[in-house]
This record gives C-alpha cells, sequence and structure tokens, in this order.
C-alpha cells in the first residue's frame, strides 16, 4: 500500500495546489466529510472537465485516493467522493482549507 503523502516535489504540489485543485475547489457547491475516510463534493453539471482532468492528473501522484464519481439525471449535479486509507481524511482537509 502506497502511503498517504502526495509523491509530487515541494515545488510541483505547489504548482498543481495553485492550477487544477484551485480550479477544481473554488466550484465545489457542498462539501461533507465521509465515514469512508473522505470527502464527498458536489459540483454543477457542467464542471464535469474539469473534474476528469483533476482525477487523471491526481491518480499518478496521490495513488492512495480512490475516486468516486456519481452524475445525477436530469441535469443533476456531480458528486466526487475522495476517500482512501485511514489518514485520507486529514490529507484532504488540509488541501480543502489552502483552498477556501
Amino acid at each position: 500500500m502506497d502511503p498517504i503523502a502526495c509523491t509530487l516535489t515541494p515545488d510541483a504540489l505547489a504548482a498543481r495546489k495553485n492550477d487544477l485543485l484551485t480550479s477544481l475547489m473554488r466550484r465545489v457547491e457542498e462539501a461533507s466529510a465521509e465515514a469512508s475516510d473522505g470527502w464527498r463534493l458536489r459540483f454543477s453539471p457542467d464542471t464535469w472537465p474539469v473534474i476528469a482532468e483533476t482525477i487523471e492528473a491526481e491518480r499518478h501522484c496521490c495513488r492512495f485516493l480512490r475516486f468516486e464519481v456519481v452524475v445525477e439525471p436530469d441535469g443533476g449535479p456531480i458528486w466526487l467522493t475522495l476517500s482512501g486509507p485511514p489518514g485520507t481524511r486529514e490529507f484532504l482537509s488540509d488541501l480543502l482549507k489552502t483552498q477556501g
């Protein structure tokens, strides 16, 4: 099992936070802590391209993360659940705080 840590260098992580993550986190309409050691985030339907791009990038550097996407019918919201092993919620909470 990979550790609960990003594998990017500090400079690369800073650039990522300022680009993809910032872009995605600005679009969060609702965030709630999940019992499964993660976060559930709600987005408007037009956010899909940013969600997909962020997932593609993050799955390479934060290999411990699990991504679960639910697209509600009839133009409803998109829910993105980010979870992982114990410690993931705290890791994500730090990221969410820096984006707020």
